[in-house]
């Protein structure tokens, strides 16, 4: 019979406990007896799990006359089972399901797939549900343009969207692909794991991976910000003094940074050593330039940093990211600005009045910049952010700075 074979394969799942796949078995076996006989209340359900087989029996006391006969049945029936049968006693008789029609049946069989089936959709959200932030590591299955779809050891699906990959990141199918896991949500009744590769998280979770002092606790991740593919910083801090944080994290020759890299497709990661002294930290985030002096205003959150002209693109880094990234470590809005001592040489902006309009003028002392080789230090790419100026209004402006010094 199918019910049974469909059985046997329910038996398999493995995300079901025993008790609860009993538990549901039996639930959905007096559901269908009390459909059939108007009650489940006489009727024993024996479930073999481990042999992937059932029994029903029906349990009914022996009366010469039968007022219910779902509880009942008459002596003369009673001797067709078994002759010794006396007025009185309990007759127990097993429940041939062959007997009760194909339709019972294959209601029966639906009933408990969709009962196993929305079991195991709950044991998944539940479980994922739990995983939130951890690593999980699985296999493409499909990979498409906007997502690509990842199963566990399990055989669940879970997605990792776009959005959450690594710029440079390109799956094939049967990749092994390790990511977090970021949220779990139910969609159209069906669990939705929601995987990524491009949260801070997960790169806290592979230092705890790779750095045994980071997974006891002797070394803390403070806090971690990331330009996914291209670069990330982290804040560390020890709380024993033996343990130098920032070298642990590193390794021997940097023997574990190096497995991080590379699982981040390259990605250039700065360990700081984490410090309460904002000058020191914010120093230390914009490493690997070196400050001359900070100015820190506590109430808006900003610090204007100073530093030598040569070492005001290192600050800032490509396309303003090593900037951008300390900012958001260090939780400050951080200005650069160039502290040259060779100011006989330089040329104050006022005296560019008949070339460059007074406003524009005006929105480059806004931003620090007094002198021609003020404005020359900083980036053509930062300006255009900093001045909110157009592009072509930076190119003409440098032009005309340049034109100057030579």
């Amino acid at each position: 019979m199918d019910l049974i074979d469909t059985f046997s394969e329910f038996k398999e799942l493995k995300n079901i406990d025993r008790p609860t796949m009993m538990s549901v078995l039996e639930d959905v076996f007096r559901g269908m007896m009390t459909r059939m006989y108007g009650t489940d209340e006489n009727f024993n359900i024996i479930i073999n799990i481990d042999k992937g087989d059932f029994e029903i029996w029906r349990n009914r006391v022996v009366v010469e006359n039968v007022e219910n006969k779902n509880t009942q049945i008459s002596i003369e029936d009673a001797k067709k089972i078994d002759d010794s049968y006396e007025l009185g006693e309990d007759v127990s008789e097993e429940v041939i399901l062959k007997s009760v029609g194909r339709r019972a049946i294959l209601t029966l069989r639906q009933n408990l797939a969709a009962r196993i089936n929305d079991l195991e959709k709950t044991n998944v959200f539940n479980k994922y549900k739990e995983r939130v932030g951890n690593i999980v590591v699985g296999e493409v299955y499909q990979a498409w343009k906007k997502e690509t779809m990842i199963l566990d050891d399990e055989g669940n699906e879970l997605i990792l969207p776009r959005s959450e990959q690594i710029p440079t990141d390109y799956f094939r199918k049967g990749d092994t692909v390790k990511a977090i896991v970021l949220k779990v949500e139910m969609r159209s009744n069906n669990p939705l794991v929601i995987l990524s590769r491009t949260s801070p998280v997960f790169l806290e979770r592979l230092f705890e991976q790779e750095v045994p002092e980071i997974f006891d606790g002797l070394i803390t991740i403070k806090k971690v910000v990331r330009a996914p593919g291209e670069r990330a910083k982290l804040a560390v801090e020890s709380y024993d003094d033996r343990i130098d944080p920032v070298g642990a994290c590193v390794g021997v020759k940097g023997s574990r940074i190096h497995s991080i890299v590379r699982e981040l497709r390259n990605e250039n990661i700065d360990v700081i050593n984490y410090t309460t002294n904002q000058q020191l930290l914010i120093q230390r985030a914009l490493n690997p330039a070196k400050i001359s002096s900070i100015k820190i205003n506590e109430q808006a959150r900003r610090a204007d940093v100073f530093l030598k002209p040569n070492e005001v693109s290192l600050a800032i880094g490509k396309g303003g990211l090593n900037i951008r990234l300390a900012s958001l470590l260090v939780g400050y809005e951080i200005d650069v600005y160039s502290d040259s001592m060779d100011e006989v040489e330089d040329v104050n902006l006022d005296e560019f009045a008949d070339e460059i309009d007074t406003w524009i003028i005006d929105i480059l002392k806004g931003i620090g910049c007094d002198t021609a080789k003020n404005v020359l230090a900083i980036p053509a790419d930062e300006l255009i952010r900093r001045t909110d100026l157009e592009e072509e209004t930076v190119e003409r402006l440098l032009k005309i700075f340049k034109a100057e010094f030579e």
